[in-house]
């Protein structure tokens, strides 16, 4: 069998690498609006306007890397029967799905979650808590991603 030329070697090689790339998109494309978010955030609290207090949002203000973004969300509020934190949603206004995670409680313990998130870039993080009366509560904060993410 004769040896494989450079170009033939380099079509082989880079037919399924453009095939891939093709098939994966341009990354960081399809984010997210601001709009879709706020959308995202009617359809988990039912339509009701989430009011500002009750919510502590920790998030670094600079990003070095936003494929793990550390995160702390706490309610000041009880977690008796009848009267405690049901959910709590965190939402990312730029990224490609707004909706980032969500947590869920019953009336023990303290409603309070910790962990880490990706960011496609420098955006709004809201954190909406809702709340077994149906009232909604949020916290908002602005990080600055400086590499990383989900876009690259």
């Amino acid at each position: 069998m004769p040896p494989v030329s450079q170009p033939r070697r380099a079509l082989v090689i880079g037919l399924p690498v453009a095939g891939c790339a093709l098939a994966l998109g341009r990354p960081g494309a399809a984010l997210a609006s601001r709009a879709e978010a706020d959308g995202a955030a009617a359809r988990l609290t039912g339509g009701v306007r989430p009011q500002a207090g009750k919510v502590s949002l920790k998030l670094p203000e600079i990003a070095d890397n936003g494929a793990t973004v550390p995160f702390t969300v706490s309610v000041d509020h009880p977690m008796a029967p009848g009267n405690y934190v049901r959910e709590v949603h965190i939402l990312a206004t730029d990224n490609p799905a707004p909706q980032v995670a969500s947590f869920h409680f019953t009336p023990t313990g303290k409603a309070e979650v910790s962990g880490r998130l990706r960011l496609a870039r420098s955006q709004e993080v809201r954190a909406i808590a809702l709340l077994s009366d149906g009232s909604a509560w949020e916290a908002r904060r602005e990080v600055k991603v400086t590499v990383g993410g989900c876009g690259g």
